[in-house]
C-alpha cells in the first residue's frame, strides 16, 4: 500500500469509493433510508474538490484507490474511508497517522459514524457528544470525538 497526496482525477473513484463504502460496511449499524440519505450516489464534485484542495487530502493505492482522507490545518478530520475489501488490513491507521503527523494540532476532531466509532476509541479519541444529525429529512446517530496529542 503507499499513501500519495490527492488530484482532481481521483475525485471519481473516490465519490464511488464513499458510496459503496457507506452502502456496505455500514449497513449494520444504519437502516436502508439512513445509508441512502448519507450517501446518494451523487456528491457535489466541485465542492468536494475544493475541499480536498483547501485540506491536506491522502489517498491509499494498492493497484486502485482503496482508502482516502484529508483533514484541516487545525485538525478537523472531515472525511476518513476505506473499501470494504480492504477492512482490518491498516488502512485507516496509515491514513490517520500520516494526517495527524502532517496537521499537528492542539486537538483532533472528527465526527465518527457508529461503525467508526470502536476505531477511533483504540485510536485515543473520546467521545465528547452523541448526536443526531439530519440528511435529506432523515436522521442519523453519529459522535463528535476529539484527541489531544500525545
Amino acid at each position: 500500500m503507499t499513501l500519495r497526496p490527492y488530484r482532481p482525477e481521483d475525485l471519481p473513484r473516490i465519490a464511488a469509493l464513499f458510496y459503496e463504502t457507506v452502502h456496505t460496511v455500514c449497513a449494520k449499524d444504519y437502516t436502508k433510508a439512513q445509508l441512502d440519505a448519507w450517501a446518494t450516489g451523487d456528491i457535489d464534485e466541485r465542492a468536494w474538490n475544493e475541499s480536498f484542495l483547501a485540506h491536506t487530502t491522502l489517498v491509499a493505492e494498492e493497484n486502485e484507490i482503496i482508502g482516502f482522507a484529508d483533514m484541516t490545518a487545525d485538525g478537523y478530520l472531515d472525511r476518513l474511508y476505506v473499501k470494504h475489501t480492504h477492512l482490518r488490513r491498516g488502512v485507516a491507521t496509515a491514513l490517520l497517522d500520516a494526517l495527524e503527523s502532517a496537521c499537528p494540532a492542539k486537538e483532533y476532531t472528527a465526527h465518527v459514524s457508529l461503525t467508526a466509532r470502536p476505531f477511533f476509541e483504540r485510536r485515543g479519541y473520546r467521545v465528547v457528544k452523541e448526536q443526531q444529525v439530519e440528511r435529506k429529512g432523515v436522521l442519523l446517530t453519529n459522535f463528535v470525538m476529539k484527541k489531544a496529542p500525545l
